[in-house]
């Protein structure tokens, strides 16, 4: 298996999803691939996931989380600058459950070279000890005659961080996607608090890999055009699958409301509000109509509210237009 080398400065998530396609259809087929890479705090939703009921969004603009979905399927995963993240691209065969049967075992069997009680998991992860505490969760997916897998290795994250990050705020979802596993988590600092992030993913290239492939500039240039459309609303949201959510709340001063709302890929499909608020006008013409067919996106409804000089307290006695972003979001 061949470390494949990327030159440069550390880029966005999306630049090593597309690594992975570039390698996948453009490096010879004759060996396997592996890379490592951190990013900036960033939450990967699965292909299938709805992002509603797997990642609490607003926090992740307060806190700059980047958001991005990956074409692998599985559960909702978070990255940051000590969650080192692996890849591994081979043309071993099509059974997959064999194929990355393997691959797990072998990250497993790494670990155990340092003194860590790892195992491989039923579900492509690696666990820690007696009470198989996640130390690594991984997803693969077919690229034509070639097989991905990527996956975390919780080096030292901030647990806290990501449990906010992926844990929605609405109080009840619906949905047809596929909700993430809730794993227990660990960390490889609590069991080897002696090494450093750089001096571990050195041992892991040594382990993992036994020659170097290092990418040019003209590959790197083919991985920015793969990179460019994991950025676009189409795919981040035209993934979506269709589903929605259901919650209740109560706003003082207006009253008690519970909302419903559709979405078909990633867009407001409808919405009905129904409490014991006083309405003022019609509440489907008046306010509800302008929002279907737009993203499911907070900030795309605000957009909307103030291009079309919509006030909610038009509608709705007393309620306000951060009231109404808040009760939807």
């Amino acid at each position: 298996m061949k470390f494949l080398m990327i030159p440069g400065p550390r880029r966005r998530l999306p630049f090593y999803l597309a690594a992975e396609e570039f390698a996948a259809r453009r490096l010879p087929a004759d060996d396997d691939y592996f890379f490592m890479w951190v990013v900036k705090p960033t939450v990967i939703v699965g292909r299938n996931q709805m992002i509603a009921t797997e990642v609490n969004v607003d926090y992740c603009r307060a806190n700059d989380i980047d958001i991005c979905r990956r074409k692998s399927g599985g559960g909702c995963v978070y990255a940051d600058l000590r969650n080192i993240m692996f890849s591994y691209i081979t043309a071993s065969g099509a059974d997959t459950t064999a194929t990355f049967a393997a691959y797990t075992e072998k990250v497993a069997a790494f670990l155990r070279t340092l003194g860590i009680d790892a195992r491989a998991g039923s579900r492509n992860d690696v666990t820690v000890g007696d009470e198989g505490r996640k130390v690594s969760g991984n997803a693969f997916y077919r690229l034509g005659s070639r097989s991905i897998a990527h996956g975390t290795m919780l080096f030292s994250v901030d647990v806290e961080r990501m449990a906010a990050a992926i844990t929605p705020s609405t109080t009840k979802l619906l949905s047809k996607g596929v909700d993430s596993v809730r794993s227990r988590v660990t960390c490889v600092t609590l069991y080897r608090p002696d090494l450093s992030l750089d001096g571990f993913m050195d041992m892991a290239r040594d382990y993992m890999t036994d020659g170097t492939l290092a990418l040019d500039e003209a590959q790197i240039a083919e991985v920015e055009a793969i990179e460019a459309p994991y950025y676009s609303d189409e795919w981040l949201y035209g993934q979506n699958p269709r589903g929605g959510a259901a919650f209740s709340k109560r706003i003082e001063g207006v009253g008690d409301f519970d909302v419903t709302i559709t979405t078909d890929s990633g867009r407001i499909e409808a919405i009905d509000l129904k409490g014991d608020f006083f309405l003022l006008a019609d509440l489907d013409s008046g306010l509800l109509d302008k929002l279907r067919g737009l993203p499911y996106d907070r900030a795309a409804v605000e957009a909307e509210l103030e291009a079309t000089q919509t006030d909610p307290s038009a509608i709705i006695y007393g309620l306000t237009r951060r009231d109404l972003l808040d009760l939807l979001f």
